[in-house]
């Protein structure tokens, strides 16, 4: 069963239940490219965009009051989330997203006309580009709509890395008394304390999750209401100033109105620097799952000062083997969101002239990000950080047998003496300390002082 639609080029059947239109259908054609359709979180900031924007056409008198009240309880109905498999585009579509302004317009065009009492595909009434897209333009709407998504999705992530800094704040305090050897090169190096290490990581999730939230608040800026080119082509007196207000009240934001709005047409570096904040957040996650890989490494002949919870078999071959496999996943989504910048950071610079064609790109690459850290920060807090154990009597031993206790000596025999010290150490596999207790290099209540543990690993920078 099927209905004509005409436009531009012809006309052409499309499924006579479809809420979307000949435009959608071309694309369906012209892009089969991946079967991935835009997320939940853009069509619902689109379709939100849609209701602020004939919401300010109904004020600034261009558009018909009772055309607007169809389209703005049309825009309603599509929010419950009801209509989702009626946005069908494929993320890689035609340059700037016109296909997918498009899919939105004729949706809400259709069900709107629904409401009235017409049937799908009479445009005559309510038009997907005469009245849906009224004063409005892919190039301003889809980088908006983008901005949107950003944010909104950005909300649950920042309250997940505030929990998981919460969590590793919580192991380093759990951990804090717990002295080791510390490494730098993957070498012995001086004191620590596992504690500062957890509480290290802490500190490292809420640094890049304080710059995550600056790039998210530099989204808040908006080219809407400068359509095609930035110049307000088609657009009523006091339209950009009455949307933005409008969208600000829709999603409870401080939206603005961009200061340059050509610049915002042509350049999308707001987009760019939210996805180089995701890229350091990934990054920061990739060495803290590393560390995490290879404290625990072992059991017998890794570094095994920490144990990881068992989560599930590690071998398909070799019984009893535990896999660190929720800090290794935690590196795939992360390797993932490192390579997509590198998609991000090629498409805003793709930009020509008065626009850029390559949104859609950079929408799905953040919004995508966003929503696997998402998906996978909590399971990973709970199933891993929460479950992490210290095997105390490892660290002592490390702490103990590290040749790097000869620097809590150098500043009392000088260096020469404590790395001859510390190479003889080595060659008796013997503690340090009692080799220095030994050779009675110093008084034994100096070198109580020295090797007192709580000194040693005690940071004198700590809280």
């Amino acid at each position: 069963m099927t209905r004509i639609e005409k436009d531009s080029i012809g006309e052409k059947e499309v499924p006579k239940e479809a809420y979307y239109g000949i435009q959608t259908k071309r694309a369906l054609e012209n892009f089969p490219v991946s079967g991935l359709t835009e997320s939940p979180e853009l069509i619902y900031s689109y379709v939100t965009l849609k209701k602020a924007c004939a919401k300010a056409n109904v004020e600034c008198g261009k558009l018909d009051e009772e055309k607007g009240k169809y389209i703005i309880n049309a825009c309603d109905e599509i929010l419950t989330g009801d209509y989702e498999d009626h946005f069908v585009v494929d993320i890689y579509q035609a340059g700037a997203g016109t296909s997918f302004n498009m899919n939105v317009n004729e949706v809400i065009a259709n069900k709107a006309l629904e409401l009235v009492g017409e049937s799908k595909g009479d445009y005559d009434k309510i038009n997907p580009n005469d009245h849906v897209n009224m004063s409005q333009s892919t190039n301003d709407t889809f980088p908006t709509a983008s901005h949107i998504a950003i944010i909104e999705s950005s909300e649950n992530l920042l309250a997940d890395l505030e929990s998981l800094a919460e969590a590793f704040r919580s192991k380093g305090e759990e951990f804090i008394d717990v002295g080791k050897s510390g490494r730098t090169h993957l070498m012995d190096a001086t004191p620590i304390s596992l504690g500062d290490e957890f509480l290290a990581y802490a500190s490292a999730i809420e640094r890049a999750k304080e710059r995550l939230k600056s790039s998210q608040q530099n989204l808040l800026e908006l080219p809407l209401g400068g359509t095609a080119t930035g110049r307000g082509a088609n657009t009523p007196e006091g339209f950009r100033k009455k949307v933005i207000k409008e969208l600000s009240d829709l999603l409870d934001r401080d939206f603005k109105h961009a200061k340059n709005s050509f610049e915002l047409i042509h350049s999308r570096s707001q987009m760019a620097d939210y996805s180089s904040s995701l890229k350091d957040l990934a990054s920061e996650f990739i060495r803290i799952a590393n560390d995490l890989r290879l404290l625990a490494s072992g059991p017998r002949t890794g570094i095994a000062e920490i144990e990881l919870p068992e989560v599930q078999p590690g071998s398909s071959i070799m019984p009893g083997k535990v896999n660190p496999v929720m800090a290794e996943c935690l590196n795939m989504i992360c390797f993932q969101i490192v390579g997509r910048d590198s998609a991000v950071t090629l498409a805003n610079q793709a930009g020509q002239m008065e626009m850029n064609v390559m949104v859609p790109l950079l929408a799905y690459n953040i919004i995508d990000s966003i929503k696997i850290l998402h998906n996978y920060l909590p399971v990973f807090e709970k199933r891993c950080i929460q479950g992490i154990k210290a095997n105390e009597e490892t660290c002592k031993k490390n702490l103990e047998m590290t040749p790097a206790l000869a620097t809590l000596l150098s500043t009392e025999i000088g260096y020469l003496k404590a790395a001859e010290l510390a190479k003889e150490a080595m060659e008796k596999d013997m503690p340090i300390e009692d080799l220095a207790r030994k050779k009675e290099v110093l008084p034994e209540e100096k070198l109580d002082e020295i090797f007192d543990q709580k000194k040693m690993i005690n940071n004198k920078y700590r809280d």
